[in-house]
């Protein structure tokens, strides 16, 4: 996603929205910001209560029906106004007319936009979902297939061929499905409806120079509904900072041309922070004692720190060389451990979801023929609910754990607030929420 949802990345890391499942190509949010913005995405921000404006300094709590006439010409009014915003950017006359003159309302755009699932699902089932035989035989051979444009791109930007199959594996199911939606409808008509009005404005901008540099024509700009494009999805803004023409015709052509496509995500990986002589890290057994508080993104040091506090590989051989490498624990104590290092947190750059990097990298790790995960996943627990969130959120709050504003998304202030709460009662401190902790909140005077 250096494209990614303006997109809307999954929030909780230990949790994946049924929104991030069902639109594998329409999560990438490039290079946030990110979703909605990632190295260009958007921050995926809870839609407010109230409905924003449908153009500046007005509030419509109407849902944007295209066959209302009164909508219809306030998204006239808003294209019109742009229109003299873009001209004063410098965007040309022949640009403007091509691009915005047939500009259409999309109120499923703004429907999408404003979604939010009250149901979840565990991460291990979202593994178990992506990471099928299916999709790693096909990540295989498309690497097979590809081998050349792969090699090149790894070469140029030390990313390896199989991280750039699972990212485009991910973002569009290897080509398969990158969107219809035309880019400058999806950005007009966020912008329109007021929400991320500014961030939509600024892709629509990206959007009009990409035309105007003829990189692409304007018909073939296509992609998921919050204007992500291509078959790895970037944003507009990531487009220009990221594409490559990797064929030499004079194009960044990341719809068609793989050579493009492959060596675009891997450009951005590159300026993200990709470091080619490390892994993205690995599967590690963690010593007896070990706290989990200690899993904590922010705690990093050396692989021969972790190894010298009883940190081992899954098969005891040596830990990757990684120079600030973390513990990972997704689904909490109970749940496998990974020791991530720089390249891990790179691929959450494309994507800010502990869901979608992990995923990532766990694919490319079965494309590339290693091991799947050798610890078992706490299967007995559930995801809980947007609501159930909400609850857990309001109850360590009215205990004195500060959670912060309760908006039924699970965050790093929330995690910390359980910390402490199973610290008080004698529990591994992992932050991992579920049923019985929520329970046990809300049965406690």
């Amino acid at each position: 996603m250096p494209s990614r949802l303006s997109h809307i990345h999954i929030q909780a890391s230990t949790l994946v929205t049924a929104l991030g499942l069902a639109a594998l190509s329409g999560c990438a949010s490039g290079p946030a910001p990110k979703v909605a913005p990632t190295a260009t995405t958007p921050a995926n921000a809870t839609p407010p209560a109230a409905p924003a404006s449908a153009i500046e300094g007005q509030a419509t709590t109407q849902p944007l029906a295209n066959n209302d006439a009164t909508v219809n010409e306030r998204f006239a009014q808003w294209v019109a106004s742009f229109r003299e915003t873009a001209r004063a950017a410098g965007i040309d006359e022949a640009t403007l007319h091509a691009a915005l003159d047939g500009v259409r309302l999309r109120p499923r755009a703004v429907e999408l936009d404003r979604a939010q699932p009250e149901f979840t699902r565990t991460l291990w089932d979202y593994l178990d979902a992506i990471i099928s035989p299916q999709r790693i035989a096909a990540g295989q051979q498309k690497l097979a297939q590809l081998q050349p444009e792969a090699d090149a791109a790894s070469t140029r930007y030390g990313v390896p061929g199989p991280i750039l199959m699972a990212v485009w594996g991910l973002e569009s199911n290897y080509g398969s499905n990158y969107g219809d939606v035309p880019v400058f409808d999806a950005l007009a008509t966020l912008g329109f409806e007021g929400r991320r009005e500014a961030w939509a404005r600024s892709e629509l901008l990206a959007a009009l120079k990409i035309v105007q540099r003829r990189d692409i024509e304007k018909d073939r700009m296509v992609g998921s509904w919050a204007g992500a494009m291509g078959q790895t999805q970037f944003m507009p803004s990531s487009y220009l900072a990221y594409a490559v023409d990797a064929d030499g015709d004079g194009r960044r052509d990341i719809w068609g041309s793989m050579a493009d496509v492959l060596a675009s995500t891997a450009n951005f990986l590159a300026r993200s922070g990709w470091r080619a002589e490390e892994p993205w890290g690995t599967e590690v057994q963690l010593p007896a004692g070990f706290d989990p508080a200690r899993a904590d993104s922010g705690l990093r040091q050396t692989s021969a720190q972790w190894a010298a506090e009883g940190v081992r590989t899954m098969d005891d051989t040596p830990l990757p060389a990684l120079a600030d490498a973390s513990v990972l624990q997704p689904a909490g104590a109970r749940g496998p451990a990974f020791l991530v290092g720089r390249n891990y947190r790179t691929v959450l750059r494309y994507n800010n979801s502990t869901s979608y990097a992990l995923t990532v990298c766990l694919l490319a790790q079965r494309i590339a023929g290693g091991a799947t995960v050798q610890a078992s996943w706490p299967r007995d627990l559930r995801a809980l609910s947007r609501s159930e969130v909400l609850a857990l959120q309001t109850a360590l709050n009215r205990k004195g754990f500060e959670s912060g504003k309760p908006d039924g998304q699970v965050g790093p202030a929330t995690r910390s607030a359980l910390q402490q709460y199973q610290r008080s009662i004698g529990l591994p401190a992992d932050g991992f929420p579920t049923a019985d902790l929520l329970t046990r909140l809300q049965q406690e005077p």
